[in-house]
């Protein structure tokens, strides 16, 4: 009996210890997710006030005469870019401009004023950038949406929303771990039948999302009925703890800290130590571990990825293998150290 133990003591050491030593894949060097840009730096402006304040982040070393627009809308609670600050970071050195809605004055901002503030900021951004000098000029050809938790179903809004606010169609539209429209929060959906045929969408949901699960991820699926398909796919993020640190496809997961991109306010655009709820319903309070915004495989081969090429797709009929079609390129997420392929997205048009 003591030499079972023993063994199985001896074996569990060695799991514990072969995990420890195995790591997870780092950025590919090329493709989309990968980190062969076009630019060397950013420029970064803030404007207007209150809850229809944003910022404007635009390639540059070179500086391009025009780009495409992309409209990144944070959890509730991320005023700060910082806590996007990697993906703006690799949206805009790949050629993108992009427009960071703060939508929320502060946490007591009324939830019916996301969407209004949202469209109004969105609006005064793309004004600014075709008549205020300076600015690389907007291609509103090439116009896409993405959010994260609250800013998963402003993007939906956006899309649904863009033809009556006078606004450039959605070509792309990425919701990542949406929510949440359930009670007690009852976030206001718009009409999403509204949204274009020919519009590209994904709705991706984290198996260890224990906030919002992945309701309103398959509500903005399934009520963006003139979608086809073809041109939409739902996705579930998995965590893999096969080496360490592990993959945790959580409701943090799509954040990408970078303190570059602080804004100065502090967590939640209140005094630095202030509890921060970012993605979180309004009455939760957390702290934030820095540790679950880090950027990883999560990232490169998860979010960043599908949305890079969910615009190329949009944009230049390109990399649409690796954003629809649950092909083996769109669920592939890299490859651990020890040879070990990290767990593949699970990819559905029936979730």
């Amino acid at each position: 009996m003591r030499a079972t133990l023993s063994l199985a003591l001896v074996l569990i050491s060695l799991t514990i210890g072969f995990s420890q030593g195995v790591s997870p894949p780092l950025q590919p060097s090329t493709g989309p997710g990968g980190s062969q840009y076009s630019h060397t730096s950013v420029t970064r402006n803030r404007y207007g006030k209150g809850g229809q304040e944003y910022w404007i982040f635009e390639p540059d070393s070179p500086r391009p005469r025009s780009a495409p627009v992309i409209v990144l809308l944070h959890g509730w609670g991320g005023m700060n870019p910082l806590y996007y600050g990697a993906w703006i970071d690799h949206l805009v050195k790949r050629g993108n401009i992009v427009i960071y809605p703060r939508y929320q004055a502060t946490l007591l901002t009324s939830l019916r004023d996301f969407t209004p503030n949202t469209l109004a900021a969105v609006k005064d951004a793309l004004d600014r950038l075709q008549t205020e000098k300076g600015h690389v000029s907007p291609d509103l050809n090439k116009f896409a949406a993405l959010g994260h938790s609250m800013g998963g179903l402003l993007a939906a809004n956006l899309a649904a929303l863009a033809s009556e606010s006078k606004l450039p169609r959605v070509r792309a539209v990425m919701s990542v771990e949406p929510g949440i429209t359930e009670s007690p929060i009852n976030f206001a959906l718009a009409d999403l039948k509204k949204i274009p045929a020919d519009t590209l969408l994904l709705a991706l949901a984290g198996d260890q999302d224990s906030l919002v699960r992945d309701t309103d991820a398959k509500r903005i699926y399934y009520e963006s009925t003139r979608i086809p398909a073809a041109n939409k796919d739902f996705i579930t993020l998995v965590s893999d703890s096969h080496g360490t640190p592990a993959l945790l496809a959580s409701h943090r997961a799509p954040t990408a800290l970078d303190k570059s991109y602080d804004s100065g306010e502090g967590l939640s655009g209140a005094p630095a130590g202030t509890s921060d709820p970012i993605g979180d319903a309004p009455q939760v309070k957390r702290r934030v571990r820095p540790e679950t915004m880090m950027v990883n495989a999560l990232d490169y081969y998860g979010t960043w990825k599908l949305f890079d090429a969910l615009c190329d797709a949009a944009f230049t009929g390109k990399n649409r293998e690796y954003a629809l079609g649950n092909t083996p390129q769109q669920r592939f997420m890299g490859v651990w150290s020890d040879g070990v392929p990290v767990k593949e997205l699970i990819v559905t048009d029936k979730p």
